[in-house]
Protein backbone atom coordinates (compact mmCIF):
# COMPACT_ATOMS: atom_id res chain seq x y z
CA UNK A 1 0.00 0.00 0.00
CA UNK A 2 2.69 2.50 0.81
CA UNK A 3 4.28 1.84 -2.52
CA UNK A 4 1.49 3.08 -4.40
CA UNK A 5 1.08 5.73 -2.29
CA UNK A 6 4.73 6.92 -3.56
CA UNK A 7 4.88 5.70 -6.71
CA UNK A 8 1.58 5.33 -9.85
CA UNK A 9 1.29 2.23 -11.01
CA UNK A 10 1.62 3.06 -15.04
CA UNK A 11 -0.66 2.83 -17.73
CA UNK A 12 -0.74 1.38 -20.89
CA UNK A 13 0.17 4.30 -22.49
CA UNK A 14 2.56 4.96 -19.98
CA UNK A 15 4.30 1.58 -20.45
CA UNK A 16 4.39 1.46 -23.82
CA UNK A 17 6.32 4.81 -23.80
CA UNK A 18 8.69 3.17 -21.55
CA UNK A 19 9.00 0.38 -23.36
CA UNK A 20 10.27 2.54 -26.66
CA UNK A 21 12.83 4.83 -24.74
CA UNK A 22 13.93 1.32 -23.36
CA UNK A 23 14.79 0.31 -27.01
CA UNK A 24 15.90 3.82 -27.88
CA UNK A 25 18.17 3.60 -25.12
CA UNK A 26 18.80 -0.18 -26.11
CA UNK A 27 20.14 0.51 -29.70
CA UNK A 28 22.51 3.70 -29.05
CA UNK A 29 24.47 1.40 -26.34
CA UNK A 30 24.64 -0.87 -29.16
CA UNK A 31 25.53 1.60 -31.62
CA UNK A 32 27.81 3.41 -29.65
CA UNK A 33 29.99 0.34 -28.79
CA UNK A 34 29.95 -0.86 -32.31
CA UNK A 35 31.65 2.29 -33.30
CA UNK A 36 34.11 2.11 -30.59
CA UNK A 37 35.17 -1.72 -31.58
CA UNK A 38 35.26 -0.35 -35.49
CA UNK A 39 38.30 2.29 -34.62
CA UNK A 40 39.67 -0.34 -32.29
CA UNK A 41 39.63 -2.57 -35.41
CA UNK A 42 41.22 0.35 -37.25
CA UNK A 43 43.89 0.84 -35.05
CA UNK A 44 44.63 -2.84 -34.86
CA UNK A 45 43.91 -3.20 -30.89
CA UNK A 46 41.74 -6.43 -31.83
CA UNK A 47 44.64 -7.84 -33.77
CA UNK A 48 44.51 -11.66 -31.96
CA UNK A 49 48.05 -11.59 -31.72
CA UNK A 50 47.38 -8.34 -28.71
CA UNK A 51 45.07 -10.99 -26.96
CA UNK A 52 46.64 -14.33 -27.10
CA UNK A 53 49.24 -13.73 -24.16
CA UNK A 54 45.58 -13.99 -21.96
CA UNK A 55 45.43 -17.69 -22.85
CA UNK A 56 49.18 -18.24 -21.89
CA UNK A 57 49.43 -19.83 -18.14
CA UNK A 58 52.19 -17.55 -17.42
CA UNK A 59 50.30 -14.53 -17.65
CA UNK A 60 48.23 -15.67 -14.75
CA UNK A 61 50.87 -17.47 -12.94
CA UNK A 62 52.86 -14.74 -12.67
CA UNK A 63 50.93 -11.04 -12.90
CA UNK A 64 46.92 -11.21 -12.66
CA UNK A 65 46.78 -13.77 -10.40
CA UNK A 66 49.05 -12.98 -7.85
CA UNK A 67 47.68 -9.22 -8.37
CA UNK A 68 44.24 -10.63 -7.64
CA UNK A 69 45.31 -12.71 -4.68
CA UNK A 70 46.54 -9.23 -3.04
CA UNK A 71 43.70 -7.39 -4.13
CA UNK A 72 41.36 -9.79 -2.22
CA UNK A 73 43.69 -10.13 0.58
CA UNK A 74 43.64 -5.96 1.02
CA UNK A 75 40.26 -6.22 0.54
CA UNK A 76 39.15 -8.68 3.05
CA UNK A 77 41.55 -7.05 5.49
CA UNK A 78 40.06 -3.90 5.10
CA UNK A 79 36.32 -5.33 5.18
CA UNK A 80 36.46 -7.12 8.28
CA UNK A 81 38.39 -3.99 10.28
CA UNK A 82 35.50 -1.70 8.78
CA UNK A 83 32.92 -3.75 10.07
CA UNK A 84 34.13 -3.64 13.47
CA UNK A 85 34.88 0.19 13.02
CA UNK A 86 31.38 0.76 11.65
CA UNK A 87 29.83 -0.85 14.45
CA UNK A 88 31.44 0.29 16.95
CA UNK A 89 31.08 3.60 16.22
CA UNK A 90 27.78 3.22 15.20
CA UNK A 91 26.75 2.20 18.11
CA UNK A 92 28.85 5.00 19.70
CA UNK A 93 26.67 7.21 17.65
CA UNK A 94 23.43 6.12 18.77
CA UNK A 95 24.67 5.93 22.59
CA UNK A 96 22.48 7.67 25.73
CA UNK A 97 25.88 9.61 26.49
CA UNK A 98 26.14 13.23 24.68
CA UNK A 99 29.68 12.72 25.02
CA UNK A 100 30.71 9.24 22.99
CA UNK A 101 27.67 10.44 20.54
CA UNK A 102 29.76 13.40 19.92
CA UNK A 103 33.05 12.24 19.77
CA UNK A 104 31.59 9.46 17.56
CA UNK A 105 29.98 11.74 15.37
CA UNK A 106 33.49 14.03 15.01
CA UNK A 107 35.41 10.70 14.37
CA UNK A 108 32.95 9.67 11.67
CA UNK A 109 32.23 12.81 9.64
CA UNK A 110 36.08 13.66 9.70
CA UNK A 111 37.40 10.48 8.05
CA UNK A 112 33.95 10.20 5.53
CA UNK A 113 35.47 13.67 4.10
CA UNK A 114 39.04 12.84 3.75
CA UNK A 115 39.93 11.36 0.59
CA UNK A 116 41.08 7.63 0.50
CA UNK A 117 44.13 8.22 -1.80
CA UNK A 118 45.23 11.14 0.73
CA UNK A 119 44.96 8.50 3.92
CA UNK A 120 46.94 5.77 2.21
CA UNK A 121 49.69 8.60 1.26
CA UNK A 122 49.73 9.68 4.75
CA UNK A 123 49.76 6.53 6.25
CA UNK A 124 52.44 4.83 4.16
CA UNK A 125 54.74 7.84 4.48
CA UNK A 126 54.02 8.06 8.42
CA UNK A 127 54.36 4.18 9.04
CA UNK A 128 57.27 4.11 6.56
CA UNK A 129 58.75 6.78 8.94
CA UNK A 130 57.77 5.03 12.67
CA UNK A 131 59.57 2.14 11.02
CA UNK A 132 57.38 0.07 13.07
CA UNK A 133 56.78 -3.01 10.64
CA UNK A 134 58.82 -4.31 7.83
CA UNK A 135 59.20 -2.25 4.69
CA UNK A 136 57.32 -4.78 2.92
CA UNK A 137 54.38 -4.81 4.83
CA UNK A 138 53.90 -0.95 4.85
CA UNK A 139 51.91 -0.55 1.34
CA UNK A 140 49.27 -3.22 2.94
CA UNK A 141 49.33 -1.46 6.19
CA UNK A 142 48.55 1.41 4.79
CA UNK A 143 45.88 0.30 2.14
CA UNK A 144 43.92 -1.62 5.27
CA UNK A 145 44.00 1.57 7.39
CA UNK A 146 42.79 4.23 4.82
CA UNK A 147 40.19 1.93 3.71
CA UNK A 148 38.92 0.80 7.22
CA UNK A 149 38.72 4.31 8.16
CA UNK A 150 36.85 5.48 5.04
CA UNK A 151 34.60 2.71 4.63
CA UNK A 152 34.33 2.07 8.26
CA UNK A 153 32.87 5.35 8.69
CA UNK A 154 30.53 4.61 6.00
CA UNK A 155 29.36 1.60 7.87
CA UNK A 156 28.68 3.30 11.40
CA UNK A 157 26.22 6.25 8.91
CA UNK A 158 24.46 3.19 7.92
CA UNK A 159 24.16 1.67 11.01
CA UNK A 160 22.68 5.18 12.55
CA UNK A 161 20.66 5.62 10.14
CA UNK A 162 18.73 2.04 9.74
CA UNK A 163 18.27 1.97 13.37
CA UNK A 164 16.07 5.33 13.03
CA UNK A 165 14.50 3.85 10.00
CA UNK A 166 13.00 1.01 11.83
CA UNK A 167 9.51 0.91 12.48
CA UNK A 168 8.56 2.65 15.52
CA UNK A 169 7.91 0.75 18.71
CA UNK A 170 10.82 -1.89 18.52
CA UNK A 171 12.63 -0.19 21.15
CA UNK A 172 9.32 0.27 23.15
CA UNK A 173 8.61 -3.09 22.78
CA UNK A 174 12.13 -4.53 24.26
CA UNK A 175 11.43 -1.66 27.34
CA UNK A 176 8.37 -3.51 27.75
CA UNK A 177 10.22 -7.39 28.08
CA UNK A 178 12.50 -5.89 30.54
CA UNK A 179 15.79 -4.96 28.32
CA UNK A 180 17.57 -1.99 29.42
CA UNK A 181 18.12 0.60 26.70
CA UNK A 182 21.70 -0.15 25.80
CA UNK A 183 20.41 -4.20 25.46
CA UNK A 184 17.37 -2.82 23.15
CA UNK A 185 20.13 -1.24 20.88
CA UNK A 186 22.50 -4.42 20.83
CA UNK A 187 19.96 -7.16 20.81
CA UNK A 188 17.31 -5.36 19.04
CA UNK A 189 17.60 -2.90 17.11
CA UNK A 190 20.74 -3.36 15.32
CA UNK A 191 20.16 -6.87 13.89
CA UNK A 192 16.82 -5.75 12.55
CA UNK A 193 18.72 -2.41 10.72
CA UNK A 194 21.87 -4.94 9.34
CA UNK A 195 19.22 -6.63 8.01
CA UNK A 196 17.44 -3.93 6.36
CA UNK A 197 20.89 -1.97 5.54
CA UNK A 198 22.17 -5.36 3.42
CA UNK A 199 21.86 -4.17 -0.18
CA UNK A 200 23.79 -0.60 0.47
CA UNK A 201 26.17 -2.59 2.63
CA UNK A 202 27.23 -4.92 -0.76
CA UNK A 203 27.59 -2.13 -2.32
CA UNK A 204 30.00 -0.61 -0.08
CA UNK A 205 32.20 -3.90 -0.28
CA UNK A 206 31.95 -3.49 -4.07
CA UNK A 207 33.75 0.22 -3.30
CA UNK A 208 36.43 -1.08 -1.32
CA UNK A 209 37.31 -3.73 -3.72
CA UNK A 210 37.99 -1.46 -6.53
CA UNK A 211 39.23 1.11 -3.91
CA UNK A 212 42.05 -1.51 -3.68
CA UNK A 213 43.28 0.03 -6.95
CA UNK A 214 44.50 3.01 -5.46
CA UNK A 215 47.16 0.73 -3.67
CA UNK A 216 49.44 1.29 -6.50
CA UNK A 217 50.19 4.85 -6.29
CA UNK A 218 51.89 3.83 -2.91
CA UNK A 219 53.46 0.60 -4.36
CA UNK A 220 50.79 -1.95 -3.48
CA UNK A 221 50.83 -5.04 -6.10
CA UNK A 222 47.33 -4.92 -6.94
CA UNK A 223 45.36 -7.01 -9.66
CA UNK A 224 45.28 -3.51 -11.93
CA UNK A 225 49.20 -2.76 -11.21
CA UNK A 226 49.97 -6.07 -11.85
CA UNK A 227 47.77 -5.62 -15.22
CA UNK A 228 49.65 -2.50 -16.33
CA UNK A 229 52.89 -4.07 -15.55
CA UNK A 230 51.84 -6.85 -18.06
CA UNK A 231 50.53 -4.72 -20.32
CA UNK A 232 53.44 -2.54 -20.41
CA UNK A 233 56.13 -5.28 -20.82
CA UNK A 234 53.99 -6.52 -23.92
CA UNK A 235 52.83 -3.78 -25.90
CA UNK A 236 49.76 -4.58 -24.92
CA UNK A 237 48.74 -2.41 -22.21
CA UNK A 238 44.74 -1.69 -23.49
CA UNK A 239 43.79 -5.56 -23.39
CA UNK A 240 45.78 -5.83 -20.22
CA UNK A 241 43.43 -3.00 -18.43
CA UNK A 242 40.36 -4.82 -19.60
CA UNK A 243 41.10 -7.92 -18.69
CA UNK A 244 41.55 -6.50 -15.18
CA UNK A 245 38.25 -4.72 -15.42
CA UNK A 246 36.43 -7.90 -16.68
CA UNK A 247 37.92 -9.61 -13.53
CA UNK A 248 36.95 -6.88 -11.59
CA UNK A 249 33.21 -6.80 -12.66
CA UNK A 250 32.92 -10.41 -11.89
CA UNK A 251 33.76 -9.99 -8.67
CA UNK A 252 31.73 -7.01 -7.62
CA UNK A 253 28.41 -9.19 -9.83
CA UNK A 254 29.33 -12.04 -7.56
CA UNK A 255 29.69 -9.89 -4.30
CA UNK A 256 26.16 -7.64 -5.09
CA UNK A 257 24.49 -11.54 -5.96
CA UNK A 258 25.46 -13.10 -2.94
CA UNK A 259 24.08 -9.92 -0.72
CA UNK A 260 20.75 -9.76 -2.32
CA UNK A 261 20.24 -13.26 -2.54
CA UNK A 262 21.31 -13.23 1.70
CA UNK A 263 18.86 -10.00 2.28
CA UNK A 264 15.97 -11.87 0.22
CA UNK A 265 16.28 -15.32 2.52
CA UNK A 266 16.88 -13.63 5.87
CA UNK A 267 14.01 -11.32 4.98
CA UNK A 268 11.76 -14.47 4.08
CA UNK A 269 12.90 -16.25 7.58
CA UNK A 270 12.40 -13.20 9.39
CA UNK A 271 8.53 -12.68 7.96
CA UNK A 272 8.19 -16.14 8.31
CA UNK A 273 9.23 -16.41 12.21
CA UNK A 274 6.80 -13.18 12.71
CA UNK A 275 3.49 -14.92 11.25
CA UNK A 276 4.88 -18.08 12.80
CA UNK A 277 4.83 -16.40 16.38
CA UNK A 278 1.77 -13.61 15.85
CA UNK A 279 -1.00 -16.14 17.02
CA UNK A 280 0.48 -17.10 20.23
CA UNK A 281 0.20 -13.33 21.51
CA UNK A 282 -3.48 -13.38 21.19
CA UNK A 283 -5.26 -14.31 24.23
CA UNK A 284 -8.99 -15.93 24.40
CA UNK A 285 -11.59 -14.23 26.44
CA UNK A 286 -11.17 -17.32 28.89
CA UNK A 287 -7.58 -16.64 29.69
CA UNK A 288 -6.15 -19.35 27.30
CA UNK A 289 -4.25 -18.75 24.42
CA UNK A 290 -6.05 -19.62 21.43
Amino acid sequence: MSDLVLFDVPGPRSRRRMAVVNVLAALLVAGVGAWVLVLLGRKGQLDPALWQPFLAEGTWTSYLLPGLRDTLRAAGLAIAASAVFGLLFGLGRLSGSRVVRWVSGTVVEFFRAVPVLLMMIFFYAGISQLRVVEPQDVPLLAVVLALMLYNGSVFAELVRSGVHNLPHGQREAALAVGLRPGQSLRLVEVPQALIAMLPAIASQLVVILKDTALGAIITYPELLDAARRFGSGNGNIMQALLVAALVFIVINYGLTTLAQRLASRVGRLTAGTARAEAPSLVVAPGGADR
